[in-house]
């Protein structure tokens, strides 16, 4: 590829480039790539639209092309995601947050913003944190809290202490590594709510998942075993030794196979009370909350 005349024209190239190489959003992966090689605001680089591109951007510019031609998550080529509001460094040691993960937040936020029944500092637990984008996200929009989260992976747990400094909320944050609520048990915590994104994916349909995010994002965080629910059972069965009474759990589930139906019906076999299903913003029931009752 040929450096072009202006940032407009390599951005044009770069969307015909990824066109080419079967990428949907093309048009708007083409800028955020073209913004990130030079370091500019949408607002700047627009402002500049129509002048020359310096042959150091174009290069970088390129670079970033190959690598999301080749497959790689764009929120992995730029190395940052935007999740409620917030910035978050994310690489191949962690699941890239998505937008309808932000309902978790939302669960979080209600229970610790609950009126005058709601603790003073509630305890929230964010179970396989990952990023650590929803209990980063808890704790700057709750102030009063106090959030402990758990992964089974180390690696993503450095990520997750970056992105906590990066926001200013490390010292309302406890960290802990192990499987499910197991660290948790382990330090006799009781909460307030605890919400988690498990891995849902069976792993029979492993070959109906979107080949970025089966060649790219960690396994361990998106698939589970042979009914996509097996993660699902053990932290509802767990969080009942963890909530307090009347305290919430929230769990993400799939958009298909029957997951909200299914986790519904298994919160209301293990005790759970008030049992709803949430829909993200493109209208699937994306999370379960139900209240611990005994």
């Amino acid at each position: 590829m040929e450096r072009p005349g202006s940032l407009r024209d390599a951005y044009l190239e770069g969307r015909e480039h990824l066109t080419a190489r079967g990428i949907e959003a093309a048009a708007l992966e083409a800028e955020v790539l073209l913004r990130h090689a030079a370091g500019l605001e949408r607002s700047r680089l627009f402002g500049r639209w129509t002048q020359p591109i310096d042959d150091g951007v174009w290069r970088a510019y390129v670079a970033l092309l190959e690598v999301r031609a080749d497959g790689c998550p764009l929120a992995y080529v730029t190395g940052q995601r935007e999740f409620y509001g917030l910035t978050f460094a994310v690489d191949e040691r962690v699941l890239i947050p998505r937008p309808e993960t932000e309902l978790l937040v939302d669960v979080l936020r209600e229970v610790a913003e609950g009126g005058p029944e709601a603790s003073v500092a509630p305890v929230l637990v964010d179970v396989g944190t990952g990023s650590g984008a929803v209990a980063i996200a808890a704790s700057v929009t709750c102030p009063t809290s106090r959030v402990f989260a758990t992964d089974v992976s180390p690696e993503a747990l450095a990520v997750a202490r970056d992105n906590a400094a990066r926001h200013g909320v490390a010292p309302r944050l406890s960290w802990l590594v192990g499987d499910g609520l197991a660290p948790v048990l382990a330090l006799g915590i009781s909460a307030d709510a605890i919400v988690c994104n498990p891995p849902y994916v069976p792993i029979d349909a492993r070959d109906d998942v979107d080949p970025g995010v089966r060649e790219h994002e960690p396994a361990i965080a998106v698939f589970a075993g042979p009914t996509g629910l097996e993660l699902h059972r053990r932290i509802a069965e767990d969080a009942r030794r963890v909530l307090r009474t009347g305290g919430v759990l929230g769990l993400e589930v799939a958009a298909k196979w029957d997951q909200a139906d299914r986790v519904s019906a298994l919160l209301i076999e293990l005790g759970y009370a008030a049992v709803e299903r949430r829909r993200d913003l493109a209208g699937w029931e994306r999370v379960v909350v139900a209240r611990w009752k005994s």
